[in-house]
């Protein structure tokens, strides 16, 4: 038997008044996902336990059958896992966008979705001048980095996902825990490095939104994960573009592939990450496919690239696996 799981992550949204109170994903032409779904058992699946924040890292972690309440621990030490990242067990580790601020408030969460390698010349910058011998920043693709501070207590501390406060004043967004301190105080200190550097003027210069400054959030401290070959007893693979999925990944003992041309965007490789697909299950049982276009629609409110993203992953992903898996006995 071999599983197939397919993931248009943030596919659900509401209904909404401008597609006549439909969701996009009903709005979407999606038949090669219809074709599946006439062959299918279908149901419903509360993939956010109640007292968790909607996101991407819990949903993923549900799906993939680790409760939450007794799994979690924050998106950074799992995009840390992935990325080889040591860190003791009192470190914490928050994700650190790179994020534009415009007239105090938070304007864009990605930077325009600023290039992995222009990033890397900022966070650079950052580690040079607010690094230390107990925090430490690492690069990581386009606008999701990894900072980590040591021997830090960050409970009761809660920072809101940027996504989640656009056009929010960053000062109402600042937690009033006093152990939260240090955070402001990095968040106000990179935006004094960032908002002159030579590579954001160039970048406003070309008409792109500048990343003047960071947000910490999603912060956690690493935790073992059980194998997924030990729990469900089978092996296989992981394809995604994002180190959170990733991250999940090497923490079950799952493969994480690494498709060069998946871009984590719009403009992501939908037909190498079906042939990569293709390939785990050559040699496993189980392929976990992750596509991240679909939320990063839903993140900026464009209805129609949500749509869009929607058809293309059931054309160029769905429709290329299809052609070359064997469904004449499928259990859906």
């Amino acid at each position: 038997m071999k599983y197939v799981v397919l993931i248009p992550d943030g596919a659900a949204d509401h209904p909404l008044k401008e597609l006549s109170s439909k969701t996009p994903l009903e709005v979407a032409d999606m038949p090669n996902i219809k074709k599946l779904a006439s062959k299918s058992l279908q149901g419903l699946a509360q993939t956010i336990p109640e007292g968790f924040t909607a996101g991407s890292d819990v949903a993923n972690l549900s799906i993939l059958g680790y409760d939450p309440h007794k799994y979690y621990s924050g998106r950074g030490p799992i995009e840390a896992a992935f990325r080889g990242i040591e860190t003791g067990d009192n470190d914490t580790v928050f994700r650190c966008n790179l994020i534009t601020v415009k007239e105090g408030k938070i304007f864009d969460y990605s930077a325009g979705h600023i290039s992995t390698d222009e990033a890397k010349v900022l966070i650079e910058e950052l580690e040079k001048d607010l690094g230390s011998d107990i925090i430490s920043f690492f690069p990581g693709m386009s606008y999701r980095h990894l900072t980590v501070i040591k021997d830090f207590s960050f409970s009761g501390i809660d920072m809101v996902p940027p996504h989640d406060a656009i056009g929010v004043p960053v000062e109402d967004l600042f937690p009033k825990e006093e152990n939260a301190k240090l955070l402001i105080d990095l968040t106000l200190s990179s935006c004094d490095i960032l908002k002159d550097h030579p590579l954001n003027k160039e970048r406003e210069e070309r008409g792109l939104n500048p990343a003047n400054m960071i947000w910490l959030w999603g912060g956690g401290k690493k935790k073992q994960l059980p194998s997924f070959k030990d729990r469900f007893g089978v092996s296989g693979g992981v394809v995604s573009a994002v180190d959170l999925i990733k991250g999940l990944a090497v923490s079950m003992g799952l493969e994480a592939v690494n498709v060069e041309t998946a871009t984590g965007y719009f403009d992501t490789d939908y037909e190498g990450k079906a042939r990569a697909s293709l390939d785990i299950l050559e040699e496993n049982d189980f392929v976990y496919v992750h596509v991240e276009a679909p939320d990063e629609a839903g993140h900026t409110g464009n209805i129609e690239e949500k749509i869009k993203a929607l058809e293309i992953f059931d054309e160029r992903l769905v429709g290329t696996m299809l052609e070359s898996l064997d469904l004449e006995q499928p259990k859906i």
